[in-house]
Parts: structure tokens; sequence; C-alpha cells
């Protein structure tokens, strides 16, 4: 069910892992640009988008390319990619995130989100941010901090 080591060899392997909570906010993110995008598109709609969005993740994730990049940083050296399970549980995870947004005031999404992010970043050295910052731009600071060094 939950996978406890976040650059160990069976992450993205099980239902869910730390990673999980990132695609959580995939949903918060997903909902808020909808949103601002098209408010009076049906909720059906958006929420298919969203998940459009987050499979098309799942699957460009799970490229070599993205792959070899993701192995490029500290901590995901001997990453392979993620297992079906995983890419499912994933996806829910941004579904669950996308009706959160739906019904929270503005607000607490943004709390949350910058609250999910700084635990993260505390007990994993790893989140969203750093996450799209390693894999657009991998950088030798965040890569030693992300090893302890």
């Amino acid at each position: 069910m939950w996978y406890p080591d976040a650059s160990g060899p069976e992450t993205s392997q099980h239902l869910t892992d730390w990673y999980t909570f990132s695609h959580f906010l995939h949903g918060l993110i997903f909902y808020a640009i909808l949103h601002l995008l098209s408010p009076r598109a049906p909720l059906w709609l958006r929420l298919s988008l969203a998940v459009g969005l987050e499979a098309a993740w799942e699957i460009a994730e799970n490229t070599p390319m993205v792959i070899d990049r993701y192995r490029q940083g500290a901590l995901a050296e001997g990453y392979f990619g993620d297992s079906i399970v995983n890419s499912l549980a994933d996806t829910a995870a941004a579904i669950v995130g996308f009706f959160f947004a739906r019904a929270a005031p503005v607000w607490l999404s943004v709390a949350l989100f910058i609250a999910i992010e700084l635990f993260l970043a505390y007990w994993i050295r790893d989140n969203l941010t750093l996450n799209i910052i390693q894999l657009l731009h991998p950088t030798e600071a965040i890569s030693r901090w992300q090893v302890g060094g």
C-alpha cells in the first residue's frame, strides 16, 4: 500500500509513496488552471481534461527520456519508472486534489499546497517544485542538498 523510502529501489512500484502527495498537488493546480481558463465549462469537462493531463504526464514520466533525466538527479539514480498500479493511484490522487480544490476555499488550497511542499522538502528533501526544477534544469546545489551534502 505504501512505500516509505523516497529514494529506494521500489519507489513508484507500490500503490502509494511520498510522490503521491505531488500528484494530489497536480489536482489542485489543474483545478485552478481549468477554473481560470474556463469557469463556465461543466465540471465533468474540466475533470476530464484534468485526468487527461495527469494521464499524459504519467505516460511521459515513464518514457526512457524522462526516466533517464530523473536518474541524473541525486534521489532517483535507481529509478526505472512507475508501476501501472502506482500510475493509477497517482491519477486518483490528482482527482482527489481536483475535488478538494473545488470544495475548499482558495486560501485553504494555497495553504495546503505550501504546507505539503514544505513538509516534503523537510521530510524527503524533494517536492513538486524541486522535481520540476531538477527535471527541466538539473542543479548541482539542489542535488547536493537532497543527498544531505
